[in-house]
């Protein structure tokens, strides 16, 4: 009878079965092996048969995992070239100099990691004597990732190579004196060495696959050719737990980005523990990898184990080395022999007489040393698998043991992060497992001494030769000269000084608009890049798809559903415009690796983000932080800005404290432009500044923001009054008095001084209107263009005082000899005008949009913030009434008059 619970063929299936015999007997065959061999034979047949199939070409779906087992048998390793004996005492050197170094710091309490590096080291030494190019080389080298807690043997290598001093390694994590070493990849605080900041755990391998789209955007739209460049980047198993480090994936294999190589370092272990205790990280890595199309490299085992797996005729070893847990792993690393005999071994009659041929000394070898990640000549396989794979990126999951060569009391324990110093014992037991010709003597004091064989002795020189070969030192971050970027026509900006008219236009419009012109530019026009995260046609952005293309390596493979009109979808492999998708994550990467091309490839480029404004900061401060440590320059845009411009989009949209993030960040210059005219004065300067001739002493390494509204109004030409220009750039200058505004006041009618900033400065000027006709109150009208600009003026004035210097902040000239106490206001929280009120001298008093946005009109959110011309009104004449400028029952009467 049938089972009528049973999954029916056609329920498998949607393809008809032309064939149900021959069906029928291939399954027979399965079930036959699967009775007579075992169910583990059977498994085995089954995926070498999927692996035949996908090697030949059939459509299938593919394997995601393979066995607990090198990927490349150790007969298909090629040669390792060079001389490895030399490799080996260059890598030992490192390891002693980059221990030594962390426990010299630790006397001073200042930390430092060992474990770490002690695990990669021939994961990086391999790299650099085979196969990173430097600067020197075709394109512009390649672009290294290095794995933050790894620096200290980073630096131990620029020792050896004479890069670095002893009083380097010894202001390791000491900068304040000078001379000093940051803890982590720096370029801000060491340029010419470090090129990417990868600390903040998931931005690296995130940013290393843009940074390799990027060497192709670069590439395919004939700016530079850098298609020898290779993108390497070095990741812990623990890493790739955040979701940074696994967001683009698909990206990469989409794009067949076959110039980008991820290498994890599976020590098993994260921060504080095992990082899949129960489960085994290595699999799991390979299934995501695999499933996102990536080709997957696995190094895990060293040549210690080639024995075992020769003995292995049953496959039980394969199958037991897959079935236990990465916690145990860890445990057998600290277990004498009987141990290993009985848990793992004795778990299989198999392995029980596998285990009698082996000596515990070979069981612990194997156990304890052997991992495929500690061998050159296995790393090396890898390397040259990953290279010289085409069409798609490579992960190379190399398993080590964290802590190796430090001794037992730091090989895999879970501690051994938080670990930060060896004792002498320990240090020479390091030096005689390392073969290291350093004497007892040499330990003057307790201190551990640092190790260097001498500038011209072979292993230097050998080191020296190799990198030579290579294209010159790395990592390196160099800045080549390059001629500033000839300023844009002023054509381009100038049109804006005339004001709109009686045409209603948003800042956001205002900011496209001004694009437009200036990719233009002949001289400068190919250097923008335009990136928006899939909301191009919300900014008014899509008339630059026909004439600028969206960049896909592709082309445009398809007719686009909206061919026939004049602002088609156009995709074009030399697009110019990068349309992300739904990331705002992958476009901040973008951003990143356009703003630092100018070092990264000697290529200048000018990008701009623009996005809406609440997910700009608020999700993605930390690129915005990895942004001002690796020294970009171009600009971001935070359009839709502002608490209440954008009409019923509700809590999650409305944006009322980017401004206070971003004020956080040194390199951001952060402004809020309320009109047309100062949104081009603040790209002009911007471009000055960035890209063009730099006054003495000023910083280019800056990026800045702006925030643009949706909200259309008219535009005002540009007041044609003294210091407009500098007041915009510096971030406050007087839009209008009250009598300038055409309004009538009484001669002696009390004064108030409003300040406004972005879309604020609209309820201002009605506020001031109101005033004047109602209430016969004379107020003026100042745009603050940036508050965090002034508050940065005003300490470093602070600061110039404590050094006898005398300097009066900007704020202050601004605003001397206004009449009148002071009221701010923006479409922001209140403590972002409150950055700048201690050094005002008038009576202060600010309003803002404090607390969660809603949805809802936007008259109707101004007045529940209390934002709106007629709030503004009241808490005016609250002020005037409180230094005795305007009577009490005023307030009572105006907030009654407007149904506050």
């Amino acid at each position: 009878m049938t089972d009528p619970n049973a999954i029916q063929p056609s329920e498998l299936d949607q393809l008809p079965d032309r064939d149900p015999e021959e069906t029928a007997e291939w399954q027979a065959s399965l079930d036959a092996v699967a009775k007579a061999a075992g169910p583990h034979r059977a498994a085995y047949l089954m995926r070498r048969t999927l692996e035949r199939a996908e090697g030949a070409g059939v459509a299938l779906p593919k394997l995601l995992e393979t066995d607990y087992v090198n990927t490349i048998p150790t007969a298909a390793e090629p040669a390792v070239p060079g001389d490895p004996e030399m490799e080996a005492r260059i890598t030992a050197w490192n390891r002693w100099n980059a221990a030594a170094m962390v426990t010299r710091g630790s006397k001073y309490g200042v930390g430092g990691h060992i474990a770490t590096f002690a695990s990669a080291a021939w994961l990086y030494e391999t790299g650099f004597n085979h196969f990173f190019k430097g600067k020197e080389a075709d394109g512009s080298g390649d672009q290294l990732y290095i794995q933050g807690h790894a620096s200290p043997g980073i630096y131990a290598r620029a020792f050896l190579d004479g890069r670095l001093t002893e009083q380097h390694l010894d202001n390791f994590r000491q900068e304040a004196g000078g001379n000093g070493l940051p803890s982590y990849p720096h370029p801000r605080r060491l340029p010419w060495l470090w090129e990417f900041p990868t600390v903040s755990m998931g931005l690296g391998p995130l940013s290393a696959i843009y940074q390799a789209r990027f060497n192709r955007y670069l590439t395919n739209r004939g700016i530079k050719d850098v298609s020898a460049s290779h993108v390497w980047a070095f990741l812990g198993d623990g890493e790739m737990d955040e979701p940074e480090s696994t967001a683009a994936l698909a990206l990469a294999s989409r794009e067949g980005l076959d110039n980008l190589t991820f290498v994890i370092n599976c020590n098993l272990q994260r921060l504080d523990g095992p990082v899949r205790a129960n489960f085994k990280i290595v699999q799991e890595l390979e299934a995501q990898f695999r499933g996102a199309g990536w080709n997957v490299v696995k190094t895990l085992w060293g040549s210690a184990w080639d024995e075992l797996f020769q003995l292995d005729t049953t496959g039980a070893l394969v199958r037991r080395l897959r079935e236990v847990p990465d916690a145990q792993v860890q445990t057998y690393q600290t277990r004498d022999a009987a141990y290993i005999r009985q848990d793992f071994f004795g778990k299989d009659p198999a392995l029980v007489e596998m285990a009698k041929l082996l000596s515990d000394d070979k069981i612990l070898e194997c156990f304890h040393l052997s991992r495929g990640g500690h061998e050159s000549r296995k790393v090396y396989a890898a390397y040259k698998a990953a290279v010289e794979h085409k069409g798609a990126p490579t992960v190379i999951l190399a398993q080590t043991v964290k802590g190796h060569t430090l001794g037992e009391g730091f090989a895999s324990k879970n501690a051994n992060h938080q670990m930060k110093k060896l004792s002498v014992d320990e240090f020479k037991a390091m030096r005689d497992l390392l073969e290291l010709p350093i004497k007892d003597s040499d330990f003057a004091d307790g201190q551990v001494p640092y190790g260097h064989p001498g500038a011209n002795s072979p292993e230097v020189r050998y080191l020296q030769e190799r990198r030579a070969a290579l294209g010159g030192p790395a990592p390196a971050r160099r800045v080549h000269p390059v001629a500033p970027l000839p300023a844009p026509a002023e054509k381009a900006f100038a049109s804006f000084d005339k004001g709109s008219g009686t045409q209603n236009v948003a800042t956001t419009m205002a900011f496209v608009r001004l694009i437009k012109d200036l990719v233009r530019d002949k001289a400068t026009g190919k250097r923008w890049v335009p990136i928006v995260p899939d909301e191009a046609r919300t900014f008014g952005m899509e008339s630059l798809f026909p004439s600028l293309g969206i960049y896909s390596p592709k082309g445009q493979t398809y007719e686009p559903v909206d061919r026939d009109q004049l602002m088609y979808y156009k995709e074009a492999k030399n697009g110019q415009i990068l349309n992300e998708g739904i990331t705002e994550a992958g476009s901040m990467a973008d951003f990143i690796a356009a703003s630092t091309s100018y070092a990264t490839h000697g290529e200048t480029m000018i990008p701009f983000y623009i996005f809406y404004s609440m997910f700009g900061w608020q999700r993605t401060a930390d690129q915005m932080w990895q942004l001002g440590d690796q020294l970009g320059r171009g600009f971001l845009v935070g359009a839709t800005a502002g608490r209440t411009t954008l009409t019923g989009e509700g809590l999650q949209h409305a944006d009322g404290h980017s401004p206070v993030i971003a004020a956080t960040n040194p390199a951001a210059l952060t402004y809020d432009p309320a009109f047309a005219y100062e949104v081009a004065a603040i790209v002009k300067e911007g471009l000055r500044r960035m890209y063009g001739e730099a006054a003495p002493g000023e910083d280019q390494d800056v990026f800045y923001y702006l925030t643009v509204y949706n909200e259309p109004l008219p535009q005002p030409a540009k007041p044609s009054v003294p210091g407009v220009d500098e007041g915009i750039v510096k971030g406050l200058y007087r839009f209008n008095t009250a009598e300038s505004a055409g309004l009538t006041v009484p001669a002696n009618a009390p004064r108030i001084q409003l300040l406004g900033s972005g879309t604020a400065i609209h309820w201002a000027l009605k506020a001031q209107k109101l005033l004047a006709e109602e209430w016969g109150v004379a107020a003026d009208v100042w745009s603050a263009t940036s508050w965090t600009e002034l508050r940065r003026d005003a300490l470093e004035a602070d600061a110039a005082l404590l050094r006898g210097e005398e300097r009066v902040p900007f704020v202050r000239q601004a605003l001397q000899g206004a009449e009148g106490p002071v009221l701010a206001v923006s479409d922001y929280m209140r403590q972002v005008p409150d950055q700048i009120a201690q050094w005002v001298e008038q009576d202060w008093a600010s309003l803002g949009a404090d607390g969660f946005g809603l949805s809802d009109t936007r008259d109707a959110a101004r007045r529940h913030f209390g934002v709106d011309a007629e709030s503004i009104v009241v808490a005016a004449l609250a002020q005037l009434a409180r230094r005795g400028e305007a009577k009490a029952t005023a307030v009572k009467e105006a907030r009654e008059r407007y149904g506050l």
